[in-house]
């Protein structure tokens, strides 16, 4: 059970890592606003058709009240991660808001929740930190747009990050017996608090209907990374869970060298090869 919910939090990666390379690159052409909500409807619409189709026993009002935290969280990520990958910093924002998530979610769930990860689990984690760092360059400027904006970007992954954190402790909080009823609820919560910046922007939803369509898919893409997630949290303690669930990092630093043709660095090649034992250790321990 527990190498099932590590598998599927690797997919949560992967999903969250797609997403993450999609809406940077949306968010340089259309308002990271507009591209933020648009995203968390795409991901309504889908954890909506989610939860209808899986049965649940029982929606209480603790799970509604942890699927709202949950959304908070979510639309307090989304929000400044795509304001800093807008300014084109990519390289900063993703790993900040990466580690530090982790390291909040994980010191929440060993002290608050009560999980015990075992040695190799450990090892695993403390490897994830610099490992997450290394593969998006360290945050040595690769894709930045300008040293001026260093200190803006670098609060933005912050930012993230406590959203990032908030989102995977409120969401993992919810009762198994609800579904995927929090989920749902989140986004819609997400919605609504998005609602007032948006307003401001409502001039752009004219410009691009493609780009419009691209960004519901992308909040679909991110709804689908939140699913996986709970489901992992259910197989597997959430201080593991969450460390190979953010490993999403290393999928936006490959499509980078796939399809941007970026080049390769040694730190890139370190944190990667880095990453990848870090699963496997979380994934034994």
């Amino acid at each position: 059970m527990e190498q099932m919910g590590a598998f599927l939090a690797l997919a949560s990666a992967v999903c969250y890592g797609f997403v993450d390379f999609a809406g940077g690159l949306l968010s340089r052409r259309v308002h990271f606003a507009v591209v933020t909500f648009l995203g968390q409807i795409g991901g309504l619409l889908l954890a909506l058709a989610a939860a209808l189709l899986v049965p649940a026993e029982a929606v209480r009002p603790a799970d509604v009240m942890w699927g709202t935290l949950s959304g908070a969280g979510s639309a307090t990520a989304m929000h400044f991660l795509n304001r800093g990958l807008s300014r084109g910093a990519m390289s900063v924002v993703i790993p900040v808001s990466a580690v530090t998530g982790v390291a909040l979610s994980v010191l929440c769930g060993v002290f608050f929740l009560g999980d015990r990860p075992g040695p190799l689990a450990w090892l695993g984690i403390c490897i994830t930190v610099p490992a997450l760092w290394l593969v998006s360059a360290g945050g040595t400027g690769r894709g930045d747009s300008g040293g001026t904006q260093s200190g803006p970007v670098l609060a933005d992954g912050l930012v993230a990050s406590l959203g990032v954190a908030v989102q995977y402790i409120g969401l993992a909080q919810a009762d198994p017996a609800s579904g995927l009823w929090s989920v749902a609820v989140g986004r819609l919560a997400a919605v609504l608090l998005l609602l007032p910046t948006t307003w401001r922007h409502t001039a752009e939803f004219r410009k691009s209907a493609r780009s419009s369509g691209w960004a519901v898919l992308i909040g679909a893409g991110a709804a689908l990374g939140l699913i996986l997630y709970l489901w992992a949290t259910r197989l597997q303690m959430l201080a593991v869970a969450v460390v190979l669930a953010s490993l999403y990092p290393a999928v936006p630093t490959a499509l980078g060298l796939a399809v941007l043709r970026e080049k390769v660095t040694r730190a890139q090649v370190t944190g990667l090869v880095s990453s990848a034992a870090a699963v496997i250790l979380l994934s034994l321990g």
